[in-house]
Parts: C-alpha cells; structure tokens; sequence
C-alpha cells in the first residue's frame, strides 16, 4: 500500500497538515490502524477527547509504579507485568551474584537496564552491562549476572519469536544508530578466568516451565566461536532520534527493536518541535490494533502528568488517549525547548494480560488523570470561534 497514491476524503473544517495549524478551539484526534503505519483519519473535536466524566468496567488505562518491588535472584522468576502469547514482559530486581545459568527457550531476551549492571557472562563470553544499556540475548543463550550495584532490569521476551533492528527505508542503515555501535561478549580474561569443573545448575525456562540442568563443569567453557547469531549491546545515550522541527513524530520513528507482533521504541532527550503552528506534545491518538506499554527510564515524561522513573503505564486499544491536561496547556503556554526524558514504548499487536500480582503496585485513579480537562479547557477561549465557522460552513 505504500507505493500507491492514497488521497484522503474530507468534510467540514480540518488542518491541510496532519499534527499541525489546527482549527481555531479544536482538538485533533487520529485514527490510525497497524500503529501508526497504517490508513489514518484525523478528527478536529470541539472538546479534548479524553474529557470523559465517568469509566465503568476493567478495560482502562493503568498506571503501575515497580520502585516498591522486591528482589528475586533468579531472572527466570521475576514478576510478569504483562503479557500475551508473543511478549512478555518481567520486571528483575537483584543485588546478588547469580548461582547458577539461565536459560529462556520460550523465545528471544530483550534485557533493558534501568539502574545498575554489572558483569554478565553468557556462552558467547563476557560483557559488562550499565545502566540504560539494551542486551539482546538470543533464544537458548545461557547467562548469569553479576551485578555491581543493586540492578533494576527489564526481561522482553519475545515468546516464539526473534528480534530484528527495524527497515530504515528512506533514511538509511546508519539512521537512529549506526549498526557499528553494537558490542558483542568477548572471550577475554574475565570469562576465561570463570571456566572452571565446579558444578553448575542451569534453570531452562521452556513453554513457560522451569526445569533444572546439573552440569559437573560450567558449561560457559566456550573457546571461541564465529556467526552472525549472537548478543548484542546498546546503550540509549548512542541512539540518534530523527528529528522535525515542524511535525510531531509518531512513536514509530523511534523503533530500536521489532518482532512479528510488538515493536521496542525508544524516546530520547531531543530538542522540542519549534514551528509556531506545530504539535510540542503526542496527539490525541486512538491506536485500534495496538495495545501500549509506556516505561520511563528517565527525566520527567513531557505529555504526562506525576510520571516518575521506574513507572510504567499501559493503555489498550479501543479508546483515545494523549496529553494530559497540565502538559497540553504548558506546550501552548511555555512550551519547553528541550525534552530530557528517556522512556521505553512497547506496541503490542496482541490484546495484553495484566496478571493480579500486579494490582499492588498499581496507582489508583490513573484513569481519573485527564478530568483536568474538564475543569479548565486550554482552547476555552476559541471555542466560540470554531462554533463560528460550523455554522458557516
């Protein structure tokens, strides 16, 4: 489809330009289908279309804070925050060595780490992880950690599925990141060093079971190896967003990682958009196929309201969401310059599962987050406008 010409159909009073010069008192809402690479349709509304007064039932938005969350040796075990049956997503705390291997057969291991790192060792050799490091592990690695300080990691499974870095079509190979910045584990001496007979447990996680291996010898007793399988290495601070000055980019400018069913993106410190008529936050957005997870790593997040580091927010396909009320009325009224935040979005072609595990440590009244737009209405003043020029048209 996107080779062909595709001219949208229009009605009464709209913007020439997608995320910018909205109508006089309007608010614009996209309808968009595969996430934000699909046919879309962009509404102007009189109102924000996340003043809603009321929410009856469980489909919402949630909002969950994992700061509080207790330590867990093993990663295999940590606490799933969400899934489906192509992701999953665990949330690892530790600040003891690891005493045996792990090992994730149920699919590739996307390991993002929020706070601390330390020395990891895998069949491949080993690699010292830092905070906002990405290590990509694939499907049957065996690894442990030794962490230098206590660590907060996110665990991204992609159950039955690999990961790939994503087409940069138009921009090039070397776009976002150039490939060349991508570390892989190392026979050095800190992995020779660790070869040994003591005996090694390894836990295999496979078809969501664990089961337990006992080697007489560490198994990680590689000499060498050579392939195009293998860890890789990132850090965000090498991620180079795309840019506009004049246009609101969708998060999918800012994929690092895709699989089948869900993308990894990830929002990096960036200037702001400058154009006077140009959205300086996400718009209003009703993604129909995707369900969204939204982690802050860093900074405060410029569209949302009492977000910390270390909090995740999950909002489901099937209603609107965007800014809230504080961030819209601050983007027209003193929009920042610079955004410093460093976030991790997951979209997840697949409905996801929320287990009950997770109720604690959610923040009640998240859903409750946007009814400032009903008390005071940023474009209250050019309603009137707008009502004008219905009538007329």
């Amino acid at each position: 489809m996107s080779g062909l010409l595709h001219i949208p159909s229009r009605a009464g009073i709209f913007s020439r330009q997608a995320h910018a010069d909205l109508p006089a008192g309007s608010y614009e809402r996209e309808v968009g289908r595969e996430g934000f690479g699909g046919q879309a349709t962009h509404f102007y509304h009189r109102h924000p279309p996340t003043a809603w007064s009321d929410w009856d039932g469980p489909h919402r938005p949630r909002a969950f804070d994992f700061n509080p969350l207790a330590g867990e040796p093993c990663p295999l075990e940590a606490p799933t925050a969400a899934f489906n049956d192509h992701l999953r997503l665990r949330i690892w705390k530790t600040d003891v060595p690891m005493q045996h291997l792990a090992r994730n057969a149920d699919g590739d291991e996307l390991v993002f780490v929020h706070a601390g790192g330390g020395h990891l060792y895998c069949d491949y050799g080993h690699i010292e992880i830092r905070e906002g490091d990405y290590l990509l592990l694939p499907r049957g690695t065996m690894w442990r950690l030794e962490p230098s300080s206590p660590s907060f990691l996110l665990l991204l499974e992609a159950t039955g599925g690999r990961y790939r870095l994503p087409d940069r079509g138009l921009l090039g190979e070397h776009a976002l990141f150039d490939p060349a910045v991508l570390d892989v584990p190392q026979i050095d001496e800190h992995f020779l060093a660790q070869q040994g007979t003591r005996e090694t447990r390894v836990r295999l996680k496979a078809r969501q079971r664990i089961s337990t291996i006992t080697f007489p010898h560490n198994p990680l007793d590689a000499l060498g190896w050579k392939g195009s399988l293998v860890p890789v290495r990132l850090n965000v601070r090498d991620i180079r967003p795309v840019l506009s000055d004049r246009y609101h980019l969708p998060p999918s400018a800012h994929s690092t990682f895709v699989t089948d069913r869900f993308a990894v993106c990830t929002f990096c410190p960036r200037p702001a958009e400058t154009d006077p008529g140009a959205l300086k936050v996400p718009f209003f957005h009703s993604n129909e196929d995707y369900d969204e997870l939204l982690f802050l790593h860093a900074g405060r997040f410029f569209s949302r309201d009492g977000m910390g580091p270390g909090m995740m927010t999950f909002h489901p396909s099937g209603f609107p969401h965007g800014p809230h009320p504080g961030a819209y009325k601050a983007s027209m009224e003193a929009p920042r310059k610079h955004l410093q935040e460093v976030a991790i979005n997951i979209d997840a072609r697949d409905a996801l599962q929320i287990p009950p595990a997770m109720a604690s440590l959610e923040r009640e009244g998240h859903v409750d987050s946007w009814r400032g737009y009903l008390d005071t209405d940023p474009n209250a003043n050019a309603h009137g406008n707008a009502d004008a020029r219905v009538e007329a048209a």
